[in-house]
């Protein structure tokens, strides 16, 4: 299991990558092996970070067997997030 800095990491990296992805379209889900594999995040620290993110009301995350994020699809909570952290960026 990673490291308390690496696991915020990963999971920063994997609402960019969502919200990237939807466009703010909250409707549009990601294949999790796809995303994981895109952003180099072991299996362990994906299904911990998919976990996290979707008790804070973030995400929504089907999950396939062997606690392996299927899908994932941002809320409407974490596009909001997003759009106020894009907004204090600009």
């Amino acid at each position: 299991m990673a490291i308390l800095r690496d696991r915020k990491a990963y999971r920063e990296k994997i609402m960019r990558a969502l919200y990237e992805a939807a466009e703010g379209n909250r409707l549009l889900g990601v294949d999790g092996a796809k995303l994981r594999n895109d952003l180099g995040i072991p299996e362990q620290d994906m299904a911990a970070a998919c976990t996290y993110l979707a008790g804070e009301g973030w995400v929504v995350v089907d999950w396939a067997r062997g606690n392996t994020p299927a899908m994932i699809t941002l809320t409407h909570q974490g596009i909001r997030r997003m759009e106020t952290e894009e907004e204090g960026r600009g």
